[in-house]
């Protein structure tokens, strides 16, 4: 293998061309976005354009639309002071701000007797488990569902959802609260008033604008089937993963999952070591979400799922997307597997 292959795009997606080309642009205005004179109209012309595509692409309204600094930002926003239920399952941007009463079952699903007191992910980024979002619910974190799967705010019933660029192939570093119409949200950042008030802070205007060009080409995608054969390859990982190593559990596979994502666990082999023998090997895989890794600890969502510790400890997340071949899963398969069999040797040599 001459190239590495980058396995991870769960954590966040290469930077589209689209996305690229839509930042130079906008770096060449330099326009302040608030703004009355021409170079200022220009500037406020590409988030407006932004926050039109954006809104097309999730099925909501350009003035649902409230920019932020990311997704975590917008959890903030959204659910800071509410006191609402989630469960252990959610990203750590939702689980600092929320009781974390609800259940899930071993597929990852999660009950939400209650949901205008509660936030429900769309899909988790570890397992790629895709939950029903009940009519009412309060928030709901549609960050690696939105771009992968069919996805619509105005349809939904739902408050407020959170989305992030760089998970779609546009830039880090920014991302939107959608809001239901007539919801009245305090702005947390005060100062000029912009984003309608809710969110005060010039626009990072280029990121902005990376961000609906991303969308747009997300949703192009999405309409042209390209993830169905994303689903595709990710089965065959997994069917040859589960050849190579009749151990193995792989995490969600009952249940309704994103079309990229594979999660799988060797009970005794740490998932930390798995992640750096493949690096090494040259593939870039992750053992949870990147906003988790390197805690000490095993994976909560895992536990809240029901795996042991001994095989929580030992998952790894593979999450692929378009542009992933089926020679990069091949050759993967086959390091990973040459690595689970030095592993099964130092364990029957008593070397653990």
């Amino acid at each position: 293998m001459t190239q590495r292959a980058y396995l991870d795009w769960n954590a966040s997606a290469p930077l589209r061309p689209e996305a690229r080309a839509a930042m130079i642009e906008a770096l060449d205005r330099c326009g302040n976005p608030s703004s009355i004179h021409a170079e200022g109209r220009a500037a406020r012309a590409l988030v407006e354009k932004a926050r039109a595509q954006i809104a097309e692409a999730v099925g909501a309204q350009a003035a649902d639309i409230v920019f932020t600094s990311g997704a975590t930002e917008a959890a903030a926003l959204a659910l800071a002071g509410r006191g609402l239920q989630a469960a252990p399952v959610e990203h750590e941007a939702v689980r600092a701000w929320c009781d974390l009463s609800l259940g899930c079952d071993e597929a990852g699903q999660v009950a939400v007797p209650e949901p205008a007191r509660a936030t429900l992910q769309a899909a988790n980024s570890e397992t790629g488990v895709v939950q029903t979002l009940p009519e009412g619910l309060a928030v709901s974190d549609f960050t690696q569902a939105f771009g992968k799967i069919p996805l619509s705010f105005d349809w939904s019933g739902i408050e407020m959802a959170l989305i992030s660029a760089h998970k779609i192939g546009g830039p880090r570093g920014v991302g939107a609260l959608i809001l239901k119409r007539g919801i009245d949200l305090p702005a947390q950042i005060r100062g000029g008033g912009q984003e309608m008030g809710r969110r005060s802070g010039t626009e990072n205007v280029a990121g902005i604008a990376g961000f609906g060009a991303a969308a747009a080409a997300a949703a192009q995608d999405l309409d042209n089937g390209l993830w169905a054969s994303v689903e595709k390859l990710r089965n065959i990982l997994e069917i040859t993963i589960q050849d190579r190593a009749k151990e193995t559990i792989l995490v969600g596979k009952g249940s309704q999952r994103l079309p990229n994502t594979a999660c799988f666990a060797i009970p005794g082999w740490k998932g930390e070591t798995q992640v750096m023998q493949m690096d090494l090997a040259g593939f870039a895989i992750s053992a949870g979400s990147a906003c988790s890794s390197g805690k000490l600890r095993s994976s909560q969502v895992l536990e809240a799922m029901g795996l042991p510790e001994v095989a929580a400890q030992g998952a790894i997340r593979v999450s692929i997307g378009p542009q992933t071949q089926a020679e990069d899963l091949e050759a993967f398969a086959e390091a990973w597997g040459y690595a689970h069999d030095r592993f099964q040797a130092r364990n029957a040599g008593g070397r653990g």
